[in-house]
């Protein structure tokens, strides 16, 4: 069985952006984890040790990140749906995140 992290950098400020919620929920929209990136932007374990295999969401909390900052941004959330093959050990989904844009990409 697969478990995910995740790192959120802030490419307006060339930082990593520290104190944004994360949550990862089931296809059905159950929430099953959150938490709050660590001052290197980083959510080392979210979620149970193991995930089933199947489709899930990452939702980042970008709106009250750039809000807690003074900064007006364009996307309130931003949500990664993404397929977990259970044979898999680890995912990792980075997150670019600007107040007017996003990437993001399957990490190693």
């Amino acid at each position: 069985m697969s478990h995910l992290s995740a790192h959120v950098l802030d490419a307006s400020a060339g930082v990593p952006a520290a104190g944004v919620a994360v949550e990862l929920a089931t296809a059905a929209g159950e929430v099953i984890a959150s938490a709050t990136t660590n001052s290197d932007g980083r959510v080392g374990d979210l979620g149970p040790d193991r995930l089933e295999s199947g489709d899930y969401s990452v939702t980042f909390g970008s709106g009250d990140y750039f809000a807690g900052r003074g900064i007006a941004g364009f996307y309130p959330s931003v949500t990664v749906l993404v397929t977990v093959d259970a044979e898999q050990p680890h995912y990792h989904v980075p997150l670019l995140l600007s107040p007017y844009s996003y990437t993001t990409y399957r990490g190693s």
